[in-house]
């Protein structure tokens, strides 16, 4: 293996572990909606909103005239909600949320359905409200509850607080089968109220502040799982942008917003207020919860000050799957059961920004496997061994081209001496040496540049799509694709492994060190640098890649430890190859004829 080689293979490496990090800044989110499809979509759900509020102002006066007369509730109560695809639990106290369950997915920890409303203490509860702006305190006073009957799978439960001059009311609206919900919140002044409208630390007065969850779920632990995160997403101006923060960082997003929320891996949060100008700002916050084995990751979106008698403001909140499949529902209003359209919440997905495309066309081969084989575990493999047979001719022809430069490099290495001074003949003699063995420079990059371009998209294909998640390929030891195989618990967390002893990522450094073997026997050492080289590509890199990998999920390192048992069967092909081209003299070098001197 030659120098080039080497130092490819480790930029490569290099490139892959930061290429999330580049993506991110470099390439972000394509735009939600243009303008005019904004313009569009606002004047087309205008006058359903105006009606939607004057529907929710009517409910609001009978169910605040009826508060009058209930006696006050002194202690507090909790209310369950349930359709087919989620189990909700309410508190009176503030109105809010303090579980939130999915049904269709289950948590292989818990042995229930994700909980996406983790991290709730009493003072920090999921879509809790706090009067003013995000440093306020939550509402924690009783309401009246109202559970309304359930009509054409339509499912409301509402909240209701009277103060001196206004009566707040949270009314929460769920479809039987869908992620999406409905909230309002609706203030109703009285005689004598003027505005909701508080001094904040921050500056600009607000009305309230509403939050998602204190962390979506479900659960992990940031020490051991690596490839685990939570970003926080927001829609402005028709553009995405996507924000990680580390422990107990405090970020204010003050553009407006069409869409703002947080995302995990598999599942996310994401709130759309039907009008876009009434928040002035949303803040994100991360803070290291005590007694908790992840922190808290929120969003607090503020609301601006009202002067209005009544206001009524609709959210309607995606609470579930981070996939396209379920996001995409929300583009066409025959797909939902909201009859949404416009709302392109699939600009929250982890994507291969400039090779999304690729990732595309290499997901729709992996789903048309899955089609014949209903395993995705087989499909990785057979993906892979696809993927890596058409790829050959490419690696084949740079492997002879790498063959040909070391052929060549005697007669370069004597160029160099001789025309050390002059840089112009020197290039000029190269030129020719490379002309008389039929060698392009170029040709070696291509091939490695479009393995590289597959490389990065399958890798994050494979670290994030949603379908892994809970597959199965060998029942009994890789029972998820979406995290790491598991033999044995260890009682003792140990640094960089955890405390779960794994069978894959062993499997992945013996094959990666015998490929490592088998290439050092197809290249020619000549120094003792080389030779320092050679021994760090063949023991350096696989520990370190063992270590990087060691709690990645499953589908992630069957695609690797797959990659090296087909890369040593073309390797040794390539060896053959390459040897039977030296015994045959096919490379020729012609030597390079100089003037004579007089």
């Amino acid at each position: 293996m030659d120098r080039n080689t080497i130092m490819a293979v480790v930029l490569s490496a290099l490139v892959l572990i930061g290429y999330t990090i580049v993506q991110v800044k470099f390439f972000p989110k394509p735009q939600q909606e243009q303008v005019t499809e904004q313009a569009a979509q606002e004047a087309a759900q205008a006058e359903g909103e105006a009606e939607q509020a004057n529907v929710a102002s009517a409910e609001t006066a009978s169910f605040v005239a009826a508060e009058d007369t209930n006696e006050p509730v002194l202690t507090e109560q909790k209310y369950v909600v349930e359709t087919k695809k989620v189990r909700v639990t309410f508190t009176n106290k503030g109105g809010d949320i303090v579980g939130y369950e999915l049904l269709d997915h289950n948590d292989s920890k818990t042995g229930r359905g994700v909980e996406m409303a983790e991290n709730v203490t009493a003072t920090n509860r999921a879509f809790a409200l706090s009067f003013g702006g995000a440093d306020s305190g939550i509402i924690n006073d009783l309401f009246v509850v109202k559970e309304f009957p359930e009509e054409n799978g339509e499912k409301k439960i509402a909240f209701a607080k009277k103060y001196s001059d206004f009566t707040l009311v949270k009314q929460y609206t769920f479809k039987d089968d869908d992620y999406m919900f409905k909230m309002n919140v609706v203030v109703d002044g009285g005689e004598n109220f003027t505005a909701l409208d508080f001094a904040t630390k921050n500056g600009a007065n607000a009305s309230y502040t509403l939050r998602t969850s204190p962390q979506v779920g479900p659960e992990f632990n940031p020490k051991v799982d690596r490839y685990e995160s939570r970003s926080f997403i927001a829609l402005s101006e028709g553009k995405g942008k996507r924000v990680r923060l580390g422990n107990n960082q405090y970020k204010e997003y003050n553009k407006p917003f069409n869409i703002a929320g947080i995302g995990g891996k598999y599942f996310c949060e994401l709130v759309v207020p039907a009008e876009n100008g009434n928040f002035q700002t949303a803040w994100y916050s991360t803070n290291a919860a005590s007694g908790k084995t992840m922190g808290d990751a929120q969003a607090l979106l503020v609301r601006k000050p009202t002067t209005q008698k009544q206001t009524n403001d609709v959210y309607y909140i995606y609470v579930g799957p981070r996939n396209e499949k379920d996001l995409k529902k929300y583009l066409a209003a025959e797909s939902n059961q909201w009859k949404l359209s416009g709302y392109r919440l699939t600009d929250a997905l982890e994507t291969s920004g400039f090779l999304g495309w690729l990732e595309t066309i290499l997901k729709w081969i992996l789903e048309l496997l899955y089609g014949f084989v209903h395993n995705w575990g087989v499909s990785i493999i057979l993906m892979t061994i696809i993927l890596k047979i058409a790829l050959f001719p490419l690696t084949m022809k740079s492997s002879m081209g790498t063959l040909k430069m070391q052929e060549m490099q005697p007669k370069l290495t004597a160029i160099q001496n001789k025309y050390r001074d002059n840089p112009q003949k020197m290039q000029e003699e190269t030129a020719k040496v490379y002309q008389a063995a039929g060698y392009n420079p170029m040709s070696g990059c291509l091939p490695m540049i479009l393995q590289m371009l597959c490389l990065f998209a399958m890798y994050n294909l494979f670290n994030n799509y949603f379908e892994f998640r809970g597959a199965s390929f060998i029942k009994g030891w890789i029972d998820d694709l979406s995290s790491g195989d598991s033999v044995y618990q260890l009682k003792v967390f140990l640094p960089l492994i955890g405390n779960h002893v794994r069978v894959l990522p062993v499997i992945y450094l013996v094959s990666q060190l015998f490929y490592g073997k088998i290439t050092q026997l197809g290249g020619t050492m000549q120094s003792a640098q080389s030779s320092s080289q050679m021994k760090f590509m063949t023991y350096g890199l696989p520990l370190i890649f063992f270590f990087l990998f060691y709690n990645a999920p499953s589908g992630l390192i069957l695609f690797w430890t797959i990659s090296n048992f087909i890369q040593m069967i073309q390797q040794i092909i390539i060896n053959k190859t390459k040897l039977a081209a030296k015994n045959s003299n096919v490379i020729d070098v012609k030597p390079v004829k100089g003037k004579k001197r007089k």
